[in-house]
């Protein structure tokens, strides 16, 4: 039987990443494709402590249909943390869970865009966004991006050009597939074109709570005063990423909207889950905890930046990130970059992200590819790094 599929998937393609995981099986490939927390990161130990806690005390609580905004506790916690870091303000916002951050963003697409309206993002940007804002056949327009984030004078351009700007996608704090981090003058300077020509911002902060480097820089909608800016968030890098417990806060009849949409996609996020997050969140010593991560992360970064620093050819550059997960190489524009990375997994054993996987238009030509540092353990990146830096010497210098 020949399928005819919707309009809305006919044209999605399985994520570039899924596909050169595939050749992760082989146990002797080192991946530094993945986008996974470390898994030393995990507190296991609580979480296990927690879930016989609430198994033996409560189970029903556990076992039984939810609320599809998501567990109470679990919403006003997030309420008075968020509203500590000026992303939840409680005269005109509203907090619902999502099944991870992946679903805030998708729901805020799918309530707010009409086919044929524009969606503008940084170019490279995250491409499980991407994929999801494709499905609902939205103009997607990528802006690219400097140093210090987004170019604001092409984002102003695309603003006057490009028709019905309804919602601009940042990932302000150690982008993926990036690792850059916006600067403040140019949060600032987003929200005032966003009142200026009148769209909204959808903010994504997965990232947030990992900086290891640098000074922390106010998020987005800590500067929204009309109402402009949906923040969405998650515990997948800070407590456990098969949780799916993520969340959105967000004006209210904006939040009302995505409840319904919730409603006919899956009812409710995973109730476990959301309470185990409730009580390790009120537990726990919160910053000691996240030190712990950051220290992870931060040893991670380095040792695969001195890698970089001391082994590779001198013709790439990379961007050293102050937080997250990612490091960004570009090759020379000589280099044919989907060879490169084709190279290095089939004969050199080493998985790394070609950047177009990451590009709006995935026949863009990218010269940069992504390194993950979180997932290999300390032994993998000293080994996988050495290889990946003699390959950069045989092939470039």
């Amino acid at each position: 039987m020949e399928y005819k599929f919707s309009d809305k998937v006919s044209g999605l393609k399985a994520s570039a990443i899924r596909e050169i995981l595939k050749f992760t099986a082989d146990p002797e490939v080192i991946s530094f494709a993945a986008g996974n927390p470390a898994p030393e990161a995990f507190p296991k130990e609580k979480i296990a402590e927690i879930s016989a806690e609430l198994l033996r005390d409560d189970p029903i609580l556990a076992l039984q249909y939810s609320v599809t905004e998501g567990y109470t506790p679990l919403r006003e916690f997030l309420k008075d943390w968020m509203k500590s870091k000026g992303c939840f303000h409680p005269e005109f916002d509203d907090l619902i869970i999502t099944s991870g951050g992946q679903q805030a963003n998708e729901l805020s697409c799918k309530v707010l865009l009409n086919e044929g309206d524009t969606l503008l993002c940084e170019s490279p940007s995250f491409i499980g966004s991407l994929n999801a804002f494709r499905s609902y056949n939205v103009n997607l327009v990528g802006v690219e991006m400097e140093d210090d984030g987004i170019n604001l004078e092409k984002l102003e351009d695309a603003l006057k050009t490009q028709p019905n700007v309804k919602i601009l996608y940042l990932i302000p704090n150690f982008q993926n597939p990036t690792g850059r981090t916006m600067s403040f003058a140019k949060r600032k300077a987003v929200y005032e074109l966003a009142c200026k020509y009148d769209f909204i911002i959808l903010e994504d902060d997965p990232y947030g709570e990992l900086r290891f480097a640098g000074e922390n820089i106010p998020t987005i909608k800590s500067l929204d005063t009309e109402g402009r800016v949906i923040y969405s968030s998650t515990f997948s890098k800070l407590i456990s990423s098969g949780f799916r417990t993520g969340y959105v806060s967000a004006p209210a009849p904006i939040i009302q909207k995505i409840v319904v949409c919730k409603q006919v996609s899956d009812v409710h996020s995973n109730i476990w889950a959301q309470v185990v997050s409730h009580r390790f969140m009120t537990t726990v010593d919160r910053e000691a905890h996240f030190n712990k991560l950051r220290d992870i992360y931060r040893k991670k970064c380095g040792l695969m930046c001195d890698h970089i620093d001391n082994g590779f050819s001198d013709k790439i550059t990379y961007i050293r990130p102050e937080g997250g997960l990612f490091i960004w190489c570009t090759l020379p524009e000589s280099c044919d970059m989907n060879a490169f990375c084709t190279k290095a997994v089939q004969d050199y054993k080493i998985a790394v992200v070609p950047g177009n996987s990451f590009s709006i238009d995935e026949n863009e030509v990218s010269h940069s590819f992504r390194l993950n540092y979180s997932t290999p353990t300390n032994e993998q990146i000293d080994k996988g790094m050495e290889i990946l830096a003699r390959m950069t010497r045989e092939m470039l210098d």
